[in-house]
């Protein structure tokens, strides 16, 4: 289904440049428009300051190519893309892009504006050969409610422009408590128009799970309890998908983690536990304790180094090891498992999305004789493309705007795609269950939601629901039994 809505998408795409290509600056717009359709899907990584954006992106990257200090160039919305070089280019607001020097101290990558005031830049681009940055495009953004009012505008700009399309496709938004100005920052990433209001783009992250609970060693099992508390918030399910907890600062060091650092643990591992413990009951013990635990709290903090002794010493004793059980714990696994199944295996859809709120965007911004065809066929798509109905539909039944019998709001949900794509997904099967067993359960579910559907005592808003998720029972029946 995505297929025929993305070329439909592309043929809007085609016939809003033809009717602007007496308007260059509107034409260009949208053909990178077009170009991006064939390219990585863009996903912005936001929150407040001191979030731990960087360090999250390092994780996910696997490498230390975003800078996570106070510096200049965490003021500026920074794109990591993957290339065949490595290469850094700013991008004025003024004047033609240059290419700024590459360089690593420690392993991590340094930028600098080189004397440009991070006021002065639209962007920096950092291309970058490696995998984890082959299917997705990931955008640093500045702090958002930062004390520094151009710093945050900076931030609010690009990821909710007043007048333009935005340029992410989706959104991983971390926060490290649920606050009002979590949800007003939330509610400014909807856009507005052709999206009618959907979660479906944007996932929050806890971060800084291992800060919970004052760093004692079951923090991260405080922080998993939390974060199931705030995915059933009702403020917080109308405005993104799901929240996962993860220790950034953990899961960036274990990703990248040095032979000497294990080293340094495994002989901190077997000296006396009570001298140990006694050193790291505060950050100055531990630093005046030995002349290289100022560079571990950095890389570890107190909390990372107390798990990853505890590893080491139930016997996770090599460095391979070690960093594998540490990704795991710090949740990094989860949180990646979650934007392949909500992010990656939808973002022909998400992209289609964005197209969509490009076109609609232009189209009335700049409205004209040929336009209006246009704007009747943007309509048409939205009404038909029954993917872009599954998204709305969520969205209503997130915001609790519709009453559903018991278990059906969540059954609705997964059937509609709220947890993922594939069959598996909606249906909620094992990922291994024969061709036979998903049918069988795909027909299950279709009958069950014709029978809600065509019932006389359903409301209004219910049968209307109860439609959209029968025509994706019935999607997935047909594709089961081609």
């Amino acid at each position: 289904m995505t297929g025929t809505l993305s070329g439909e998408v592309r043929s809007l795409l085609r016939a809003a440049i033809d009717a602007h290509r007496d308007d260059p600056d509107t034409a260009d717009l949208l053909r990178r428009q077009l170009d991006r359709m064939d390219g990585p899907l863009r996903v912005a990584i936001s929150g407040k300051v001191k979030a731990g954006k960087s360090t999250l992106l390092n994780a996910l990257v696997g490498e230390e190519i975003a800078p996570t200090d106070a510096g200049e160039c965490t003021r500026v919305v920074t794109w990591y893309r993957d290339g065949h070089t490595p290469r850094i280019t700013l991008h004025p607001r003024d004047g033609a892009p240059r290419h700024l020097p590459v360089e690593r101290v420690d392993g991590a990558l340094v930028l600098d504006l080189d004397g440009t005031a991070p006021e002065a830049v639209e962007r920096l681009t950092v291309d970058w050969p490696t995998r984890g940055l082959r299917d997705t495009t990931l955008i640093d953004t500045p702090g958002v409610a930062s004390a520094s009012t151009d710093v945050s505008a900076t931030a609010t700009r690009f990821l909710a422009p007043e007048d333009e399309p935005g340029e992410a496709d989706a959104v991983i938004y971390l926060m490290r408590h649920l606050h009002s100005a979590d949800l007003r920052l939330l509610e400014s990433f909807h856009d507005r128009g052709v999206a009618r209001a959907t979660p479906v783009h944007t996932i929050a992250v806890l971060s800084r799970a291992d800060e919970i609970g004052v760093g004692r060693i079951d923090a991260l099992m405080s922080a998993r309890r939390i974060a199931r508390r705030y995915r059933a918030d009702p403020r917080l399910r109308k405005l993104c998908q799901t929240v996962v907890p993860v220790a950034g600062l953990i899961a960036q060091t274990a990703r990248t983690l040095r032979h000497d650092e294990f080293t340094a643990l495994a002989a901190l591992s077997a000296a006396p536990r009570a001298e140990v413990e006694a050193a790291m009951l505060s950050v100055d013990r531990f630093t005046r304790a030995g002349p290289d635990h100022a560079r571990l709290l950095a890389r570890f903090g107190l909390f990372g180094i107390r798990l990853s002794l505890t590893l080491v010493r139930q016997g996770f004793d090599d460095p391979a090891r070690l960093a594998a059980e540490l990704t795991r714990r710090s949740g990094l696994d989860e949180l990646r498992e979650t934007l392949s199944v909500l992010f990656t295996e939808r973002r022909d859809l998400l992209k289609a999305r964005s197209a969509l709120l490009t076109v609609d965007t232009v189209l009335r911004r700049k409205a004209g004789p040929d336009t209006v065809p246009l704007l009747t066929e943007v309509e048409r798509v939205l009404a038909d493309a029954h993917e872009l109905a599954e998204l709305r539909t969520i969205g209503v039944l997130r915001s609790g705007a519709v009453r559903l019998p018991e278990g059906a709001g969540d059954e609705a949900e997964r059937l509609l795609g709220g947890t993922g794509a594939t069959p598996c997904s909606r249906l909620s099967l094992p990922a291994d269950i024969d061709r036979p067993g998903q049918r069988a359960a795909a027909w299950a579910a279709l009958e069950r939601w014709q029978r809600w559907a065509e019932n006389p005592l359903s409301s209004r808003a219910f049968v209307d629901v109860a439609r959209v998720v029968v025509r994706s029972c019935e999607g997935m029946v047909d594709r089961l039994d081609d």
